[in-house]
C-alpha cells in the first residue's frame, strides 16, 4: 500500500472493536503489518479503503511477501473460500 506523501493528514475517530478472524490469516496480517512497520489496524484500514474503490492494495513485491507468510503459517485459504467458511467446533475435554 503506497502512501501518498503529498496528501495532508486526515483526522479520523477510531473505535475499539472485537473482530474475529481466521487464526492463520491473522498471523499473516500481523507479520505483514510488522514488516511494513505499521499497526494491524492501519493495515486493515488501508486494505478496506482500497477495496471500497476497487483498487488492489498490494504491490507485486508485497504479494510475494504475503505468499511467503502464508506458506510459513500454513494458510491455504483463497478468495473463493470466503463464502464457505464455518467455525471449527471446539472439542469438549
Amino acid at each position: 500500500m503506497a502512501q501518498e506523501k503529498d496528501r495532508e493528514a486526515v483526522e479520523v475517530e477510531r473505535v475499539q472493536t472485537g473482530v474475529r478472524l481466521e487464526k492463520r490469516m491473522l498471523k499473516v496480517l500481523k507479520a505483514l503489518a510488522e514488516q511494513k512497520d505499521m499497526t494491524l489496524g492501519d493495515l486493515l484500514e488501508g486494505i478496506v479503503l482500497h477495496a471500497f474503490e476497487g483498487k488492489a492494495p498490494f504491490s507485486q513485491q508485497t504479494l510475494k511477501e504475503i505468499e511467503q507468510f502464508k506458506t510459513l503459517y500454513g494458510m491455504t485459504l483463497r478468495a473463493a473460500d470466503s463464502h464457505n467458511l464455518r467455525e471449527r467446533r471446539k472439542s469438549r475435554d
